[in-house]
């Protein structure tokens, strides 16, 4: 009968040998450490007599087969570098791929700067009453932007009296209930305008009308043009701003005081210091 002890060894020599490739590694090198410790060749098949065995335990063989396991491994680092190897990889390549579909790192296109001057085709109308400024500069703006209304429809949106218009907070309340978007916002002088509130004005002007839209001013007092045109208000007076030039440093104004003079130019500073202690609608 052959011995436990080789038998069981056989069976795991086997079994080492049908393995992946890199184990035969291991398999070769349990033989030469079991052949050391229990005298037997694995070339020879065929049983040896029992008394040239050297007894062993199976213990021990499990043992040497576990150190030889191990000495395997590090003869073949292929198996356990290649995981390590390819990991990098991947955490590499990740920021990568973020950066090309991040939208904060994607340029946008600039918008185009707006033209040096620019003047909108608007359809004048001189205001019907002594009070209805306020309506008939809110009219003459909207028709810029294409938008055809009577002067006594908006004085009832306006609230428009013989006392006038109160403000531009109603001109621009009326004039975002005609117009899609409700792009207008109001700006108010508490005083003189400082000179940011003058930049700020030019650039709403130039916002406006490079975007097809009259701008409507609450003035009061006096200004006079670039041609030397003298205009006066004492108790305030609402105005139409149909264009620029001179990227918005010059106005182009539609007055409806007076259908004999209905359009001049002003300077944005003579402007602001017109709406002075007003406002505008933008």
């Amino acid at each position: 009968m052959e011995d436990p002890v080789k038998h069981t060894l056989k069976r795991q020599l086997r079994r080492l040998t049908t393995e992946r490739p890199y184990r035969m590694v291991a398999a070769s090198a349990a033989a030469l450490a079991l052949a050391a410790t229990t005298g037997v060749l694995l070339a020879d098949t065929d049983d040896a007599p029992a008394g040239q065995q050297t007894p062993t335990t199976v213990a021990e063989m499990r043992g040497d087969l576990a150190a030889s396991r191990d000495q395997a491994r590090v003869a073949s680092p292929s198996a356990s570098a290649a995981p390590s190897s390819a990991a990098p990889a991947t955490s590499a390549a990740s920021p990568a791929a973020k950066a090309s579909t991040n939208p904060d790192l994607t340029r946008k296109p600039t918008p185009p700067k707006p033209p040096a001057t620019k003047v909108l085709d608007y359809d004048y109308e001189a205001q019907n009453t002594y009070y209805n400024c306020g309506p008939a500069a809110t009219r003459n703006a909207l028709s810029a932007s294409g938008i055809d209304r009577t002067q006594n429809q908006l004085g009832v949106k306006l609230g428009t009296t013989e006392m006038g218009t109160n403000s531009a907070q109603d001109t621009t309340r009326v004039l975002n209930s005609e117009v899609k978007g409700s792009p207008y916002r109001t700006r108010m002088f508490a005083g003189s305008p400082s000179p940011a509130q003058m930049d700020q004005l030019q650039a709403d002007v130039v916002k406006a009308i490079t975007d097809g839209r009259g701008v409507v001013a609450n003035v009061v007092g006096d200004a006079v043009d670039t041609n030397g045109g003298w205009h006066s208000y004492g108790g305030g007076h609402y105005v139409a701003v149909v264009g620029y030039k001179d990227n918005g440093r010059t106005v182009r104004i539609a007055d409806s005081a007076n259908a004999a003079d209905p359009s001049y130019w002003i300077t944005t500073i003579d402007l602001a210091n017109w709406i002075a202690t007003r406002g505008y609608s933008a």
